[in-house]
């Protein structure tokens, strides 16, 4: 799924991204270090992934630049 980097910390590698419809959902710093990426501003494109079930559904679990 594509969002826009809405917030980053890069002393917590944790923020937020915007969905496409607006929805700001937020990010920890694993999520973050599964995409490999070493820095993120607001406003880039990113591609997303969930996690799994349950109580950890809707939980982002990777973030990384989209490239086309």
């Amino acid at each position: 799924m594509q969002a826009t980097a809405y917030t980053y910390d890069p002393q917590t590698r944790s923020g937020s991204v915007l969905l496409d419809d607006g929805t700001p959902v937020p990010f920890d710093a694993a999520a973050f270090d599964a995409g490999g990426l070493r820095l993120l501003r607001p406003g880039q494109r990113v591609r997303i992934e969930y996690a799994g079930q349950g109580e950890s559904a809707g939980t982002i679990s990777l973030v990384t630049l989209q490239t086309f």
